[in-house]
């Protein structure tokens, strides 16, 4: 798995395989991992973070159930970003609508709101033009 550099809270109240799913696709979104790249194997990931290999599985078959990693018998895990488009947009926009209901509850304008949803995306793709630059020299 690249550069990318796993952490786990355990202390959070996130779940450990909701924090290994959420940092993969973050390492998606930012090309630290790309298409075809290789996940290290549910045993040797387990080993190096210090935790269950049931909690890798679940991360993983989760990934797969989102269309960002296959699995392979021979290969293991793989990044497969095959979603399709209109379900991406689905599934964005109910976990938004949970996201902006709290919002909401606390006060944050709708300026705020796209002031901070611009930021990270603009976070990220500033990652990848990052990235491509250096694959230039």
């Amino acid at each position: 798995m690249g550069q990318m550099i796993i952490h786990i809270d355990f202390n959070s109240e996130e779940a450990i395989y909701v924090q290994l799913r959420n940092q993969i696709i973050i390492g998606i979104a930012t090309s630290d991992l790309k298409e075809g790249d290789t996940l290290p194997s549910v045993r040797q990931l387990a080993d190096n973070i210090g935790i269950n290999m049931h909690t890798v599985n679940k991360a993983y078959s989760v990934l797969r159930k989102e269309g960002l990693v296959k699995l392979d018998r021979r290969k293991g895990a793989i990044v497969s970003i095959d979603i399709d488009r209109m379900q991406a947009i689905n599934e964005m926009t109910g976990m938004l609508r949970i996201v902006l209901a709290k919002a909401i509850c606390k006060d944050i304008t709708e300026d705020e709101v796209h002031d901070i949803i611009s930021g990270i995306y603009r976070e990220f793709i500033m990652c990848e033009c990052k990235k491509e630059k250096g694959k230039d020299t």
